[in-house]
């Protein structure tokens, strides 16, 4: 990776940048849920109005999830190391202004900027991982170490939120990014030398356009479905702009001499069901976390602090999860284990599905939770190595910003749909069975839905991840990891 050190310097710095990497992707995923808690005590601070409150989550959902897939291929072309530190520089003067907004709109400006940031930095951070271990076991070792953080930070930020917003202030869930931030900025250039495309070319403008308007457009969609009805135009137009625009990009990179996405890339098996059961893995767990928390404070009566450290089990068990994968998934390859972690993760949701209002913590919400952690710890790591499965110096970005852009998708479908549906149960049921057990019907609902895509996921896994898919295993369509160009 450096033409200036030795190979044997280059290789010992190896292990503080994937420490480096992961931190700063564990900061970008947390984000996505650490103002979930702190709402309230936001909108009383700085007077939001009800559906205003609402762009404080999707302002950052919207421009991750819609700017993912142009980044990793500014990325590619541009540098990694250059659009990784541009973005985090982003994302850290979006949270500062974050933590000292005195107006809705400054926080709502400053969460779109801390998403554009997240979309620059994320699929750049993945891509040098994945050329800093080019051999297949230390590639498994390292891709799998960051799948589980970035899981782990989705929720982490619901036990960070609640922490922090009892004990000091919800400004402080934004002004710790700022330490985060600042090291990465001075570390990262010590140890990870710049790579881009050997083969230069210019930015598919058109195909950049049409993608992430797309994307744009369907994150966008979804997010409306979840304050309006699924006829409202609210939500129909811009989906159905979604449609056109992808149909147009479709069209525009089958005849392009330069792609965006080569179709090419998108056929490889390998990462095509990998990214499909990405989707319906982050539709599932983002609404889990969505629901569960609601459901330990409207049902359970905890308070934010103590809703957020009630899901400190799930974190210890998805890194359970984490160390399992990895010696897992050299000894048995990919699908076996992916197909296992799935489904557990549907019978732990299963489990939570059947809570009571009268099951307390330990008998009605903790079994079920951790032996879903447990299941996702296992999966997670196995889909970010089969996503950038084969993706190479010319293109590891892009497969990066793939893989990232359908966890963003998949998590706005799962609040969209899952989060809406158990709202329509509960309040279809409260006038015949009462608030409480109204309330955990909406959840059980939502939640053996969850775990319905999870077993479809896993059915998806096992029918058409053929082979062992060894990390060992390139791809169907490309080669292992290729020399890239440094400076």
């Amino acid at each position: 990776m450096t033409s200036a050190a030795s190979p044997s310097a280059a290789i010992g710095r190896r292990r503080p940048a994937l420490i480096v990497l992961c931190g700063v992707q564990f900061m970008l995923v947390l984000d996505d849920t650490v103002v979930s808690v702190a709402l309230p005590s936001v909108r009383e601070d700085l007077g939001f109005g009800g559906a205003d409150l609402a762009w404080v989550v999707n302002a950052y959902f919207l421009a991750f999830g819609g700017l993912l897939l142009l980044f990793g291929r500014v990325a590619d072309l541009l540098g990694r190391r250059r659009v990784f530190l541009s973005g985090v520089a982003l994302f850290g003067a979006a949270s500062l202004v974050c933590g000292l907004a005195q107006e809705p709109w400054h926080l709502v400006a400053g969460r779109f900027a801390q998403g554009a940031g997240a979309a620059m930095a994320s699929p750049a951070a993945l891509s040098l991982i994945t050329l800093l271990f080019p051999g297949p076991g230390e590639r498994s070792r390292a891709l799998g170490i960051w799948g589980g953080i970035a899981g782990l930070g989705g929720t982490m930020g619901l036990v960070i939120s609640g922490a922090l917003t009892d004990l000091t202030s919800w400004r402080w869930i934004f002004l710790i990014n700022l330490p985060v931030a600042a090291l990465a900025l001075v570390l990262l250039p010590r140890l990870v030398a710049e790579s881009r495309a050997t083969r230069r070319t210019r930015l598919d403008v058109p195909g950049a356009v049409l993608g992430t308007g797309a994307v744009l457009c369907l994150v966008y969609g979804l997010l409306q479905a979840g304050e309006s009805p699924w006829g409202a135009a609210a939500v129909v137009g811009p989906l159905l702009l979604a449609l056109v625009l992808a149909a147009s990009f479709v069209a525009v990179e089958a005849r392009t001499e330069e792609p965006l996405v080569p179709l090419s890339f998108l056929s490889s098996r390998t990462r095509a069901v990998a990214n499909g059961t990405t989707l319906l893995f982050s539709a599932a767990f983002y609404a889990m976390a969505f629901l569960l928390m609601i459901h330990l404070q409207t049902v359970l009566g905890y308070g934010p602090l103590l809703a957020g450290f009630a899901y400190l089990p799930y974190g210890a068990g998805i890194l359970a999860g984490i160390w399992l994968s990895s010696r897992a998934v050299t000894r048995w390859g990919m699908r076996p284990v992916l197909v296992l972690g799935l489904l557990l993760s549907a019978v732990g949701l299963l489990l939570l599905s059947g809570a009571t209002p009268s099951a307390g913590y330990a008998t009605g919400v903790l079994p079920g939770m951790l032996i879903t952690s447990l299941g996702c710890g296992l999966s997670l790591p196995v889909m970010a190595i089969a996503a950038v499965s084969g993706t190479t110096g010319e293109n590891a970005g892009l497969g990066s910003a793939v893989f990232s852009s359908v966890q963003q998708i998949g998590g706005a479908i799962g609040v969209a749909v899952l989060v809406t549906l158990a709202a329509r149960r509960s309040a279809a049921e409260t006038s015949s069975v009462g608030p409480l057990h109204a309330a955990t019907e909406g959840f059980s609902f939502a939640l053996t839905l969850a775990a319905a895509l999870l077993a479809l996921a896993a059915v998806l896994v096992a029918a058409l991840l053929t082979g062992r898919h060894s990390p060992a295993t390139a791809d169907d369509h490309t080669t292992a990891v290729k020399p890239q160009r440094v400076e």
